[in-house]
């Protein structure tokens, strides 16, 4: 499995919109500085996705995310990769028993799939849109989580590198 975190927010990035002829879309803008957090882990091969939203990234927070990975999984030996954040590296870092985890190499955030997740996620649930609240922000997240969660073929599609494969 492949596990990264994404910041979603209050301060929206306005889009280019669908309107008919002659007409100008309006679009919403806010620059509210409120935060939280989607942390996922998704295997490529097989669309599975798990996923959790936390208030923050450290070490404790990251500690609960392995372990609800762990306790959906508990039959398998999971190979996490990650990258290189200090929360991920951390002393106090709990890693559950049927876990190890493995570093991708620096600045390659391309490698990792579930940067894929991150952009289907914040293209398809939060253009455009305006939050009156965080708890709005984190409703809309969980929707989109859940969804993807669901949907492994979406998620196989998304985050695999078919193309890899195909050429070797």
């Amino acid at each position: 499995m492949f596990q990264d975190e994404a910041r979603f927010g209050r301060i929206n990035d306005p889009r280019r919109c669908w309107a008919p002829k002659g007409v100008r879309p309006e679009v919403g803008m806010q620059i509210v500085r409120e935060y939280t957090y989607a942390f996922g882990a998704v295997s490529p091969h097989d669309g599975t996705l798990d996923s959790l939203v936390l208030p923050v990234v450290t070490a404790e927070a990251m500690s609960i995310f392995l372990e609800e990975v762990a306790r959906r999984h508990p039959e398998e030996f999971i190979l996490m990769f990650l990258d290189g954040a200090g929360w991920h590296r951390a002393n106090d870092l709990a890693v559950p028993e049927n876990m190890r985890l493995e570093a991708l190499p620096p600045y390659s955030p391309q490698l990792n799939p579930v940067e894929h997740i991150w952009d289907e996620i914040r293209e398809k649930w939060f253009t455009n849109e305006v939050f009156n609240s965080l708890d709005a922000v984190e409703d809309r997240l969980v929707e989109a989580l859940v969804a993807l969660e669901n949907d492994k073929k979406l998620v196989a599609s998304t985050t695999g590198f078919d193309w890899i494969i195909n050429c070797l």
